[in-house]
C-alpha cells in the first residue's frame, strides 16, 4: 500500500479524502494533511477518524514530509507547490500537483525536474480545477464544435497574484494591498 499526504485542505482535498473513506482508492492510505488554516486540516483528519482511519494534522511542511509519504498531493496553490516541491522530491516523495502555473517559471521547472531525477521521484501534473481544458481539447477534436470556458474564483483566491495585479493596472484600479476593487466572476470574463 502506498501512503500519501495532502497539502491544501480545500474542496479538492475533501474530494480526495472522501474517495479514501469510500474505498475508491484501496491501494492508497492518507497519512497526513496540511493547511495554512489548521481547522481545514482538522476537518479532513476528523472525517478520516470517523471512518476508522488515522490521519495526522500537520502544521508545517517539515512535519508533513517527516511522515515519509510515497506521494504528496498538492491541492493548494502555486505558492504551495514552490514551498513543497523540492523538499518533497529530496525526501523521496513524488508529487501530484494541480498548481501547474508554478511550473511556468523556467528556473523553478528545471530545478524540480533535476531534483526529481536525482532522487528517483516524479512530479505528476493533474488537470484538477482546470479540468475544463480537457473538455475544450476534446471539443476541438470534434471539428465544428464550439465551447466556452469560464473559471470563477473568489477575490481572496486571487489577492496578490501577478495576473490580478496586471488586470488591476490595465483597468487602472488599485487592488493591493487592501483590494479595494473586488472582481466578480463576471468582471474577470472580459
Amino acid at each position: 500500500m502506498k501512503t500519501f499526504v495532502i497539502a491544501g485542505c480545500g474542496r479538492l482535498a475533501g474530494i480526495v479524502s472522501e474517495a479514501v473513506v469510500k474505498g475508491l482508492l484501496p491501494e492508497y492510505e492518507l497519512v497526513g494533511v496540511y493547511s495554512r488554516t489548521v481547522a481545514k486540516a482538522e476537518r479532513i483528519a476528523g472525517r478520516m477518524a470517523e471512518a476508522g482511519k488515522s490521519c495526522a494534522v500537520c502544521t508545517t511542511a517539515d512535519e508533513l514530509l517527516a511522515l515519509k509519504p510515497d506521494i504528496l498531493v498538492e491541492t493548494a496553490s502555486p505558492a504551495a507547490l514552490r514551498e513543497f516541491a523540492v523538499p518533497a522530491l529530496k525526501n523521496g516523495t513524488s508529487i501530484v500537483t494541480l498548481s501547474i502555473g508554478a511550473l511556468a517559471d523556467d528556473a523553478f521547472y528545471r530545478e524540480v525536474c533535476e531534483t526529481a531525477k536525482e532522487n528517483g521521484t516524479r512530479i505528476y501534473i493533474a488537470s484538477g480545477a482546470t479540468g475544463g481544458f480537457d473538455v475544450l481539447r476534446t471539443a476541438a477534436l470534434m471539428g465544428k464544435a464550439t465551447a466556452r470556458f469560464y473559471n470563477e474564483k473568489g477575490p481572496d483566491a486571487l489577492k496578490g497574484h501577478r495576473s490580478m495585479r496586471r488586470l488591476c493596472r490595465k483597468n487602472r484600479k488599485s487592488c493591493l494591498p487592501a483590494m479595494r476593487w473586488k472582481p466578480s466572476a463576471c468582471s474577470l470574463r472580459k
